[in-house]
């Protein structure tokens, strides 16, 4: 197949400057490592096959040097764009020896860490890279040993290593993903997209695997921290059964979903937290909550109200308000006010869970901003 340069001086639509992942960084190094180790050949820049396998990437190379123990270190420098990533400029490295198993072998170096929880596509114990990293590496294998540059039925330790990876990591998520002692090798496209909402998206899809890592009975999902105080208070539990999942909600419910069928698991409850704001708009059928892609949720506010029975007079006050915040105003301290907001709980749950089949209940509470539950029960 033939593969075409993909150039990255060209912008992203948003007009800035894209960048090459951490699996990109380890995937160079590994080339640049292994051509040094069978060929003797010392390089300054490799060109990396793309997960889509119709592009490549000209990566440099900052560095290539010969081990004790027949091994070699090649070292890239991460350049991810203008994207504001923990691991910009990180320097990821490759060890690359030779092994008597006729087999490519993935282990952990300075800096990367080791998975210790169920839930990321990596058994526990194994180093922290992701399933598509670890195909590239081993796509760069056999393109040079296709190319008659080494015994095809070689094996090879790869040592995929990030210099002060363990305080990087401090910096990301992953403590919390149950990844210590470093970072994540990472990317589903080999490039990283500044800024980018499939980047967003692939970060609420790895914490929601690892919420439903080891089968729990209940997690929650939440635009924002809002969740986190629930689970804390209420429910006694962990944050890394809480997903934030901000206005991504329709992807983060077939993600649930997804993921429990891969699993073969069915979830007792589901928790969705959140200001009405945000969830209320799920009512219109609006499961991307961000106010470019869809509109106030007083309309649906006003037509459970109208269902509800509430008076004509309240009504208009409601269909007058401009905002969420003040309908729930209007209606505090009403005698009616938390069986209203129940109704409109109860309502958002029942289109929540016509979305999933792998799910027993749906249990939706809405707070204000200040914390309190608009229900009633916390």
């Amino acid at each position: 197949m033939t593969t075409s340069r993909f150039d990255l001086r060209q912008l992203a639509e948003n007009g800035l400057k894209r960048g090459f992942t951490t699996g990109t960084c380890a995937t160079a190094a590994v080339k640049a490592a292994l051509l040094k180790l069978i060929c003797n050949e010392t390089v300054d820049e490799v060109n990396v096959t793309l997960p889509d396998g119709t592009r490549y990437l000209t990566i440099p190379i900052d560095r290539i040097c010969m081990e004790g123990n027949g091994a070699v270190r090649a070292d890239v420098i991460k350049d991810a764009g203008d994207d504001p990533d923990q691991t910009h400029r990180a320097r990821i490295f490759a060890r690359v020896r030779r092994n008597a198993s006729g087999k490519i072998v993935f282990l952990r170096g300075e800096g990367v860490g080791v998975v210790t929880q169920p839930g990321l596509q990596i058994g526990i114990g194994e180093p922290a890279i992701n399933p598509e990293p670890r195909r590239m590496m081993l796509c760069a294998v056999r393109e040079l040993l296709d190319e008659g540059d080494g015994d095809p039925t070689a094996g090879f330790d790869l040592q995929i290593g990030c210099e002060n990876g363990a305080e990087i990591a401090k910096r990301t998520f992953n403590p919390r993903l149950g990844i210590e002692g470093g970072i994540s090798i990472l990317g589903t496209t080999g490039i990283v997209e500044p800024k980018s909402m499939a980047a967003f998206q692939a970060s609420i899809e790895i914490y929601i695997r690892v919420a439903l890592g080891g089968n729990p009975s209940e997690i929650v999902l939440a635009p924002g921290n809002l969740g986190q105080r629930f689970a804390r208070n209420a429910l006694q539990l962990p944050l890394n059964r809480v997903v934030q999942m901000a206005n991504f909600v329709g992807f983060a419910l077939d993600c649930v979903d997804l993921t429990l069928k891969e699993n073969g698991h069915r979830l007792w409850q589901l928790w969705v937290i959140g200001h009405p704001g945000k969830l209320a708009k799920i009512l219109d059928d609006a499961w991307d909550t961000h106010s470019q892609q869809s509109g106030s949720a007083v309309a649906a506010i006003h037509r459970v109200g109208r269902e509800f029975g509430l008076a004509e007079r309240v009504l208009r006050r409601i269909e007058q308000s401009r905002t969420v915040e003040g309908t729930i105003e209007l209606l505090d301290g009403k005698s009616f006010a938390v069986h209203f907001w129940r109704e409109v709980e109860e309502r958002i749950s029942a289109k929540i869970s016509a979305r999933l089949n792998h799910v027993e209940r749906v249990a939706v509470r809405l707070f204000q901003m200040d914390g309190k539950a608009l229900g009633g029960i916390a």
